[in-house]
């Protein structure tokens, strides 16, 4: 049995979780989200929990089974806290701004770089730095806190660029002198 796709789903107060037609409906106080899923897996609802199973036993259906099960988490979870990424800005005159739904930074690039925010998403410029990233689609949010650091990547040397908050930047020496 998948380790993962065992442990039942806690769903709190105020969500709500459909199954129809093949697709996952899961509403909450942040808003609601859907996902299609696969026949080979079944979703059986027991008062505040949610239990994942599988028709067979096939390698194929067992990886469903624990890709569904976490998917539906992050659904439950999406709707009723949300997820939030925090990228650092590092650099002399590097910085970040919101407006209306674009996201401009300067990078030390000729002109400034402008990013529009996907629809469903949020993002706040903190005074020391700091960009967070946040919505109810874990996916979305990952995926544009990617882009956002593909523009500038943290270099080895002085550590410029964009990083995430809990990301680690190996340091190089520069190159010694002359002897």
């Amino acid at each position: 049995m998948s380790r993962i796709g065992k442990i039942p789903v806690k769903v709190p107060a105020g969500v709500t979780v459909a199954f129809k037609d093949e697709v996952i409906s899961v509403t909450g106080p942040k808003g609601n989200l859907t996902q299609k899923y696969h026949p080979v897996v079944t979703f059986e609802s027991r008062g505040e929990e949610i239990s994942v199973g599988r028709v067979n036993e096939e390698k194929q259906t067992k990886a469903f089974h624990g890709l569904y099960r976490n998917l539906l988490n992050n659904m439950v979870i999406g709707v009723s806290a949300g997820f939030s990424r925090v990228l650092i800005i590092t650099g002399v005159g590097y910085r970040a701004e919101v407006r209306e739904n674009l996201l401009v930074m300067n990078l030390g690039f000729s002109s400034d770089v402008y990013v529009g925010i996907p629809e469903g998403l949020t993002a706040a410029v903190e005074p020391n730095g700091k960009l967070v990233i946040s919505g109810i689609d874990k996916q979305q949010v990952g995926e544009f806190a990617a882009q956002v650091r593909r523009l500038r990547p943290p270099e080895p040397y002085k550590g410029k660029g964009i990083r995430y908050e809990d990301e680690h930047i190996r340091r190089k020496t520069g190159k010694s002198g002359v002897k």
